[in-house]
């Protein structure tokens, strides 16, 4: 199967080398210095005392990756533009768009309509910072920040 991994960083190159090693042909949209790195060396992937290597297809430029069966968006919730803008030369007939959603802040669901559906569970995403009553909920928007304790247990390395 042909899977397009539509920003590639941490979360979705974790899903590119799962995927790759299961035997699927899978390309990653990505940028900068990561997109160097995979380009020359492929992706590695720790966790724990493993390590799992894996040869993708990457670049900058979604056209250049043609038509997948399969796109699964693992961009942060603020760079949806992006896949907007990239997500065409992807899709076929029957493409698959899967979002696997990275970066949901937890300011999601204020000013959401009553009759929008029950939003999950909040306890596993980030913790909500003090609000202030003297602030609106827009002026908290961008100053979240993790516990020291929160550690990711997996890495991927380039």
């Amino acid at each position: 199967m042909r899977i397009c991994v539509f920003g590639a960083g941490a979360v979705g190159s974790h899903f590119a080398v799962r995927l790759a090693l299961a035997g699927h042909d899978v390309s990653c949209v990505m940028r900068g210095a990561h997109l160097d790195a995979v380009k020359a060396g492929g992706l590695t992937l720790r966790v724990g005392n493993g390590e799992f290597k894996a040869k993708v297809r990457a670049s900058s430029d979604p056209a250049a990756l043609g038509r997948q069966d399969a796109v699964i968006c693992t961009l942060k919730a603020t760079g949806l533009p992006s896949l907007a803008e990239g997500l065409q030369p992807l899709l076929g007939e029957d493409t698959a768009v899967v979002f696997a959603q990275n970066g949901v802040p937890w300011w999601y669901d204020i000013g959401l309509s009553p009759r929008h559906p029950p939003v999950p569970v909040r306890s596993h995403w980030c913790p909500e910072p003090a609000r202030s009553p003297a602030r609106e909920p827009s002026q908290h928007a961008g100053i979240e920040r993790l516990r020291p304790s929160h550690r990711c247990r997996t890495s991927c390395r380039h």
